[in-house]
């Protein structure tokens, strides 16, 4: 099934808050185009577009629709990113400078390297743990181990904590286990009480490790639409804004701006990295994303006030890094005048 749809009835942007001096709308030839780009790749699904506050535009030809949960994959990094600047804003967590040690508590494994002491929140977000990777090569063996969060803690230290951008699920999963052992919820609980519940989505439960813990990074299932409200929560910098418009906030404040600072860069693309979001420039534009195996991606554009979800088939094989340049792609197609690449 192929569908199209250019307007929404409101009854689907009642958290978006809309502004008074609104950057210019993709034109509509814009939109056929990118239509037209996103037919031609077959694994794409599903594509939203919202502009100042408002979804202008959905194309759907395979897959779940975007309405339907979706596997995001690692995309599910961006969403851990706003789930714990939420349980700061709740009192959960102290700061992003709080040692990972303090939130573990009776949890930490014996044997662990003295230098997992200095391993701090923000290093987690970052990726900077500076722990042994478990994702590429080492990811099936991490996995198939009896305890994912000891096997993570108990890897070599290839760098100190703070250095390079390490790309390792474990790390993001580190940071699962220390938001469920300082709140005593399951990050699950925590993702639907202090974000799902103030952008009305749902965040339906995912994958749990041996231990129960859920998945840190990976698996979690969100829809499109559901998606548009997180980055459009990153737009209007950490506050949700009723019909009415007022807004209540969510994120601390200033967590945005910390979130979009390059903290390392990714050796495959060269793109900044912040907590939990990629930071490029696209047709001119500053430009933060998240990414997730298969062609999953959310691009928040703030001078253009946009927001652009992406769904494709998450299934092996990958496509790897040129098919996240043809959906860079996409997006510069639209906001070029023309639509055309």
């Amino acid at each position: 099934m192929r569908a199209t749809v250019l307007l929404i009835p409101c009854v689907f942007l009642s958290l978006f808050h809309v502004s008074s001096a609104a950057a210019d709308a993709p034109s509509t030839t814009a939109l056929q185009a990118l239509d037209r780009q996103a037919s031609a790749l077959n694994r794409v699904h599903a594509l939203v577009v919202a502009h100042d506050g408002e979804i202008i535009h959905e194309y759907h030809q395979g897959g779940p629709g975007v309405a339907s949960p979706a596997n995001i994959k690692s995309l599910s990094k961006t969403v851990l990113a706003a789930i714990t600047g939420a349980a700061i804003e709740a009192g959960i967590l102290e700061s992003a400078e709080q040692p990972m040690v303090e939130l573990f508590g009776d949890h930490m494994p014996s044997g662990t390297d003295p230098r997992v002491n200095e391993i701090t929140v923000a290093h987690l977000l970052a990726l900077q743990a500076g722990l042994e990777r478990t994702s590429g090569s080492n990811y099936s063996a991490w996995v198939a181990s009896a305890n994912w969060v000891n096997d993570a803690l108990t890897r070599p230290f290839v760098d100190e904590p703070g250095g390079q951008m390490l790309y390792s699920t474990g790390t993001s999963h580190l940071l699962s286990a220390a938001l469920t052992h300082a709140s005593g919820e399951t990050t699950h609980a925590l993702a639907q009480r202090l974000l799902g519940d103030p952008l009305n989505i749902t965040i339906l439960p995912w994958l749990r490790d041996p231990q129960g813990i859920y998945f840190g990074g990976n698996d979690m299932q969100l829809s499109p639409r559901a998606l548009i409200e997180v980055g459009e929560l990153y737009r209007n910098d950490g506050i949700v804004f009723d019909e009415a418009g007022n807004g209540e906030r969510i994120l601390p404040e200033g967590w945005v701006e910390e979130s979009w600072q390059p903290r390392g860069t990714s050796r495959w693309t060269g793109d900044g990295y912040g907590y939990g979001w990629f930071i490029t420039q696209l047709a001119g534009e500053d430009t933060y994303y998240g990414r997730g195996y298969g062609g999953q991606a959310m691009f928040v554009i703030p001078e253009r006030e946009m927001t652009v979800v992406i769904t494709s088939d998450p299934n092996p094989p990958s496509p790897g890094g040129q098919f996240q340049q043809q959906l860079n792609r996409l997006v510069v197609g639209l906001l070029a005048e023309d639509g055309e690449l």
